[in-house]
């Protein structure tokens, strides 16, 4: 049976778009596909989540991450 994987959100509502949620989702698939976290998450893109004054908006492990950062991310992970 393969391992559970966790997933992660990533809102893609015009105000995250505008606040840079296409390249934050790039960095984070690099870091995912690193061979430390290689196959434990998945990452997932969702429409607008509604937090839009604090965009861009992460979700993991249902802690929601506002005006997210990488190194936030990082942390979380």
């Amino acid at each position: 049976m393969p391992p559970y994987r966790k997933f992660i959100f990533i809102c893609y509502g015009s105000d995250c778009k505008k606040a840079g949620c296409k390249k934050l989702q790039s960095e984070i698939k690099h870091l995912v596909q690193s061979h430390e976290h290689k196959g434990k998450y998945k990452l997932i893109k969702t429409k607008c989540m509604d937090f839009c004054k604090s965009a861009p908006l992460v979700v993991i492990n249902n802690e929601v991450l506002k005006r997210a950062e990488l190194s936030v991310v990082k942390k979380k992970l």
